[in-house]
């Protein structure tokens, strides 16, 4: 497998990871896609108009979702992808939907994975950073053309 498959296998698996019918997610899956000291950042507009993040763990990300998961169906369908390579390092532009079933006609949101991954010499490819956020008022999801 060349480098831009596994660098797409580890994106593919991190969204199936995530996504599926309510209930438990399966976190040793984690290992498969994030190096254990990345870091996983949501981002948001908060109450009065500010930017606001929120930094997590694996094993925080899995504390802080396991709530939403377990009630609720979720499927994150990729709908764009960019890898931009460079030797031990790779970015990933990843466009995606977020449907509470794969079916659905309109998605609840949509946004953009920043993913950033390191050629681990005893893992292969895994995710150091990913930092999201979903489109609003005012700010639309670019066409992501490049080298996927």
């Amino acid at each position: 497998m060349n480098d831009r498959e596994a660098i797409s296998a580890v994106v593919d698996e991190m969204y199936a990871m995530i996504s599926g019918p309510k209930g438990p997610r399966d976190w040793s899956r984690q290992a498969n896609c994030f190096h254990p000291e990345s870091r996983q950042i949501r981002t948001w507009i908060d109450d009065d108009g500010r930017p606001a993040m929120k930094m997590m763990s694996p094993d925080d990300y899995a504390r802080d979702t396991a709530p939403f998961f377990a009630e609720h169906d979720f499927h994150e369908i990729e709908i764009g992808r960019r890898i931009d390579l460079f030797g031990n390092v790779a970015h990933v532009w990843s466009a995606y939907e977020a449907r509470t079933d794969p079916a659905d006609a309109k998605p609840e949101r949509r946004g953009i994975n920043s993913i950033q991954l390191f050629r681990d010499p005893d893992r292969g490819w895994r995710i150091v950073a990913m930092i999201w956020d979903n489109e609003r008022e005012g700010l639309v999801l670019p066409e992501l053309r490049g080298n996927a």
